[in-house]
């Protein structure tokens, strides 16, 4: 069955394309620098979720992160 995400699809390309830095945030343990909104579309997406208290890169987020670099 497939889910229509809550994230229109122009919202979505806006995000892949800021995927990156956010991770690079996060590498550098400065997620505090990252809007919350976007950390909650970025988890709705299922690119970030909470692990332990910690937030990190999904399968799926860091596919996109390598698709932004090439």
């Amino acid at each position: 069955m497939n889910q229509v995400s809550p994230v229109s699809r122009s919202r979505q390309d806006a995000l892949r394309t800021e995927l990156p830095q956010v991770a690079d945030l996060l590498q550098k343990r400065r997620a505090s620098e990252i809007d919350p909104g976007v950390i909650d579309e970025l988890v709705q997406l299922s690119w970030l979720e909470w692990v332990g208290g910690t937030l990190q890169l999904t399968t799926t987020g860091q596919n996109i992160c390598r698709q932004q670099l090439e």
